[in-house]
């Protein structure tokens, strides 16, 4: 009976009762096109042309709480959804808020099977993607993940599936500028973690070193960094081992992984001494750390290893780590960044050597370094900021005894117009002086 219904051009005679008010025929018209355009590409293109979509939207939106008629228009939007024009189409919708709205209402496998099998085909288009984040799409899964999770039938580990392959998607999207907004606010960020999607994530990191899919390890490590943010999140990131797991990627010579790789564990390693313990007791990758430090031909590997590197003696403060970092031959790189054009990088530079001269002077040999030339010139710049001036000097008092040009330098700086540089000034020339503090 199909044939005869397509020859006869019946579709474009159903196509204007979608627009009826009255349910039962938009029931059985809906039923008819669906039936007559079944794993047909071609007619289902031409409902696309004639305006389709348009009408399925407004009939979601309108009897939202009709169970038949929602189940027919899913069953149709399922049907279109691997269409490009389609997806197209339903970009300029606002199908993403109702189709969270039905998820959320969803209460057995086969509504949420279908739902999610839409929902994982405009995943595809970046438009509906972030649409889809903007509707909390996202927060639902997490729910269904935490309510499933652990059961043991069939139907709930399908799910279950489903939704972590959907959060995942939803992650790995080139536009991680639009995505970082609604995915990296903290409560999102710890369902996440909670939810387990930490292991999907690193799931796909593994698969992907292998066959070298850089677009996929890049976006993947835009996650894993976007949901390190929360402190809490560092915590149970680093019980899970992922520090551990992601260094299977030091290996990488892609500069987008390495920089994306550099961001993760210094994301990791804030504020963490277990984590920058971890990461400042590996060789390993502290060798590597100390190569891509010296990398020439990609400023931004280089700007984060150096900043990796400063963030582990920083967020460490341990004897050990501080040796590791001088073993490695780390030292002469940090010290370079102190001579960057950054503040903060120069900050961090300086509070990582001030940290380690304070554990043990000898270890980094430091008058040997160059950082006492360093030091000197970012007291006589007139552009170095107050703040680069004040750590300049902390780091000042335990390196050195007096030096004439340093001395003139420091007295100078003792009329400087912010009061700490001043204070820290006079402090300095006392001890390089000898003078007991006042």
């Amino acid at each position: 009976m199909k044939k005869p219904c397509i020859e006869a051009d019946l579709v474009v005679t159903l196509i204007p009762l979608l627009e009826s008010t009255d349910q039962e025929m938009l029931l059985h018209a809906g039923r008819a096109i669906g039936r007559i355009c079944y794993d047909n590409r071609d007619l289902q293109e031409e409902l696309v042309k004639v305006g389709v979509i348009s009408s399925l939207v407004r009939i979601l939106t309108d009897y939202a709480e009709s169970e038949p008629l929602v189940h027919v228009d899913l069953l149709a939007l399922c049907n279109l959804a691997d269409l490009d024009t389609a997806k197209e189409a339903l970009s300029k919708t606002k199908v993403a808020e109702q189709l969270v709205k039905q998820l959320r209402r969803a209460e057995n496998h086969e509504r949420l099977e279908i739902i999610f099998e839409v929902l994982q085909a405009l995943a595809e288009n970046d438009a509906l993607k972030v649409q889809l984040v903007e509707a909390g799409v996202q927060e639902v899964l997490s729910d269904i993940l935490l309510r499933l999770q652990g059961n043991s039938q069939a139907e709930d580990t399908c799910i279950v599936k489903a939704a972590s392959d959907l959060i995942v998607s939803l992650f790995l999207s080139h536009l991680s500028t639009c995505l970082v907004s609604p995915l990296s606010l903290d409560g999102n960020c710890i369902r996440m973690v909670q939810v387990g999607v930490i292991h999907q994530l690193l799931d796909l990191l593994e698969k992907h070193v292998e066959s070298g899919d850089v677009s996929v390890q890049h976006a993947a490590l835009s996650a894993l960094r976007n949901l390190a943010i929360p402190v809490v999140n560092k915590v149970q990131m680093l019980e899970e081992g992922v520090a551990e797991r992601i260094q299977a990627l030091l290996r990488s010579e892609m500069p987008p992984v390495q920089f994306k790789l550099l961001g993760t564990l210094r994301m990791l390693a804030d504020g963490q001494a277990d984590a920058a313990e971890i990461l400042g007791q590996d060789p390993m990758l502290l060798n590597r750390l100390v190569q891509w430090c010296d990398v020439k031909d990609h400023a931004g590997v280089r700007g984060e290893a150096n900043r990796l590197l400063a963030s582990i003696v920083r967020h460490n403060r341990s004897q050990e780590v501080v040796k590791a970092v001088q073993e490695a031959q780390g030292v002469k790189h940090l010290v370079s960044m102190t001579t960057s054009e950054h503040a903060a990088l120069q900050n961090e530079a300086l509070n990582a050597l001030a940290i380690a001269s304070a554990i043990d002077l000898g270890i980094f040999h430091l008058k040997e370094s160059q950082l006492v030339q360093s030091l000197h010139r970012l007291l006589q710049d007139d552009n170095t900021t107050p703040e680069v001036k004040y750590n300049s000097m902390s780091l000042l008092c335990s390196l050195l005894n007096s030096e004439d040009k340093i001395k003139e330098t420091l007295e100078q700086l003792c009329s400087h117009s912010n009061a700490n540089v001043v204070k820290e000034a006079a402090a300095t020339l006392q001890v390089l002086k000898g003078e007991p503090p006042h």
